[in-house]
């Protein structure tokens, strides 16, 4: 089993601002957010593996995430240069990317990435096209992964509970990403 207070403090060495440890016992679920992907809020409502209806019903996800007993939270946070910088927004989110990917690399070399659920913020961004609805399986299932907000947990009460702020100040976004063990 790996140190997770190491975890978090490694974390924080690989570009994370904030990083926290959680017991799943303290995430809050809502089946509003299965809601909003049902009204395709976001664009991706049923064209990738790793998000709905493909990655499965609200309660199997809830349950799946009831599986394990603690996780380490982590948040990034980027300036933008004003509120409307929607191109610094997307360079965040890549940035983000490649923080949780060096997060979850060092995971799964530590610890042999058993035993882990890794969610991230948005859409998993493994294939430029998703092999989904077409039938196929996906390409990368060890390297794809699902979102915090498909899981239904809420992102605010979510870092709210590890003292992390949600909002970080004017002309800034923040992404979460969280590893369940």
């Amino acid at each position: 089993m790996m140190d997770l207070k190491q975890l978090v403090e490694k974390t924080k060495e690989l570009d994370a601002t904030a990083a926290s440890l959680i017991k799943t016992s303290a995430i809050r679920f809502s089946d509003e957010f299965r809601n909003l992907c049902e009204q395709n809020t976001c664009g991706k409502y049923g064209t990738n593996w790793m998000c709905p209806p493909a990655a499965g019903s609200y309660e199997a996800l809830k349950a799946k995430v009831l599986k394990y007993s603690e996780g380490v939270v982590f948040q990034t946070v980027h300036k933008l240069q004003d509120s409307f910088d929607l191109e610094g927004m997307m360079e965040a989110e890549e940035t983000h990317e490649k923080t949780f990917r060096k997060i979850y690399d060092y995971i799964q070399s530590n610890s042999g990435g058993d035993n882990v659920l890794a969610l991230n913020a948005g859409v998993c961004k493994v294939c430029k096209q998703c092999t989904y609805p077409e039938g196929q399986v996906c390409r990368y299932p060890d390297k794809a992964v699902s979102s915090v907000e498909a899981h239904c947990i809420d992102v605010n009460a979510l870092v709210t509970a590890c003292n992390i702020p949600y909002i970080n100040g004017p002309n800034t976004v923040s992404y979460v990403g969280l590893f369940l063990f």
